[in-house]
């Protein structure tokens, strides 16, 4: 037996302590880990019961299995991925269009309180004006083909990036800009290699925000007598009361909207890698 005087360390026992408090953290990280991921599988075991017994209409709520079968469906006869080519190349030249206007009105405003005050005002009250509610004036302006669809997604994708862009300019330390100056740097070489890596993770904040939104955007878009895409997939499978297709078409679009988000995530954590070390 030993006898430590109070106040005096004992080798091993506040090792032993910590050693045990280190395996209680894991272990209860594992358990929370554990049940995140079998949360949505035990939603999807209810849910497939609840149809099974008629509690859950199928009519209204179809089980998961049919939706996995029409997702199945649509899949095999080529139509899934037709959809998703004619939805993504939407998206990809709306997006194109709202980052470069998005962050080219940022940097503007952002380094110039001359652009400011007269970009800014503007911008505001195009944001404020519902988005979905110019569907019926972008028709009339521009027909019902592929152009007010592109329009409407990089008019949505547009506000996330100019808003972050040019907070994150503004917030950027004026005594690096200054330091820069006295350097010798030139204004284009200052933007470049200064002020654009200090607003790289916001600008990649609004992107992400933007990829939502637009993905969001595109659910509508589509609508406008849409002739392919994941829109139009949809709207056949409502004529033909296929509820099934409906709901897979839903969860394909979410789907695509994570896809990208994890992408924008990892381009984020490898611009931003720097700032870890």
């Amino acid at each position: 037996m030993s006898i430590s005087a109070p106040g005096v360390h004992v080798p091993g026992e506040s090792d032993s302590a910590d050693s045990t408090s280190a395996r209680a953290t894991t272990k209860s990280r594992r358990l929370h880990t554990l049940i995140r991921a079998l949360s949505p599988v035990a939603v999807l075991v209810l849910w497939q019961v609840g149809s099974a017994l008629g509690i859950i209409p199928q009519e209204r709520l179809p089980a998961p299995s049919l939706i996995a079968e029409a997702g199945w469906e649509v899949l095999s006869n080529g139509q899934l991925l037709d959809a998703i080519a004619a939805s993504a190349q939407r998206v990809a030249i709306g997006l194109a269009i709202g980052v470069l206007v998005g962050v080219g009105l940022g940097l503007l405003v952002g380094l110039s309180r001359y652009a400011d005050s007269i970009v800014d005002p503007n911008m505001q009250a195009i944001r404020a004006l519902p988005l979905f509610g110019l569907i019926p004036l972008f028709i009339l302006w521009f027909g019902i083909g592929e152009m007010p669809k592109v329009l409407l997604v990089a008019l949505g994708a547009l506000f996330p990036l100019y808003l972050n862009t040019s907070a994150a300019i503004r917030q950027i330390d004026p005594r690096l800009v200054e330091t820069a100056r006295v350097l010798g740097f030139s204004r284009a070489t200052t933007v470049r290699d200064l002020i654009i890596p200090g607003a790289m993770p916001q600008i990649l904040v609004g992107l992400r925000q933007a990829l939502a939104i637009a993905w969001l955007s595109l659910i509508v878009a589509e609508q406008i007598a849409a002739t392919s895409g994941l829109g139009h997939l949809i709207n056949n499978a409502r004529d033909f009361l296929r509820t099934d297709i409906i709901f897979f078409g839903l969860i394909v679009y979410a789907a695509l909207g994570l896809i990208t988000d994890a992408i924008v995530r990892a381009l984020e954590r490898h611009t931003t890698r720097y700032q870890n070390r």
